[in-house]
């Protein structure tokens, strides 16, 4: 019998600078006739009371799809890693899916399977797609928050490497999995 999934936060990562979006907030691009964001939050609403937006623009735009907004510490838009460390800071539950903000195909079976290999092996869970490790879907444990600040202060920037740090569990994924397409181009909205 399938152990009851534990209560989780949904950190969704709308923090970056767009730059292959031509510098435009690329969560607040419209595909479908909505924002990319707001695909994202229907699918992750019904898994999670604690929404977390990391955005560094445009929060009164992102508050309404998000429970809780955070902001990365430092200018210039540092990066995930940043965004990740700042939503944990703020995380109401011991789990925390982390996803991009343009992925809308994103659904609640690929959530809750990571969901469930984090916690069957009490460990970050991350999609693994065709050899690559793919960190914009991913389950942490809240406590690794500590762990994430020592990698940044000694200068790490990658939250990939990051998390590599400590044991990650592969979700393998086929190549052609539509759930993690990523709209990171005005090419790829089409």
């Amino acid at each position: 019998m399938p152990v009851a999934l534990p209560p989780c936060s949904i950190l969704i990562l709308a923090g970056g600078r767009g730059q292959r979006m031509g510098g435009r907030d690329k969560g607040l691009v419209e595909w479908h006739a909505e924002p990319l964001v707001a695909h994202v939050q229907r699918v992750v609403r019904g898994l999670s009371d604690d929404v977390v937006i990391s955005c560094n623009r445009n929060q009164e735009t992102y508050a309404s799809y998000a429970d809780q907004l955070v902001g990365d510490a430092e200018a210039d838009y540092p990066g995930p890693l940043a965004g990740v460390i700042a939503g944990l800071k703020v995380a109401r539950h011991d789990w925390v899916a982390v996803l991009a903000c343009d992925a809308p195909q994103i659904d609640q079976a690929l959530l809750e399977a990571l969901l469930s290999l984090a916690v069957e092996h009490d460990s970050a869970a991350m999609v693994r797609q065709s050899g690559y490790w793919q960190p914009m879907f991913s389950v942490l444990p809240r406590r690794l928050l500590g762990m994430l600040e020592q990698a940044w202060a000694s200068g790490e920037r990658s939250l990939q490497k990051a998390l590599l740090r400590e044991p990650v569990q592969a979700l393998q994924c086929a190549d052609n999995d539509a759930r993690l397409s990523n709209f990171n181009s005005p090419e790829l909205l089409q």
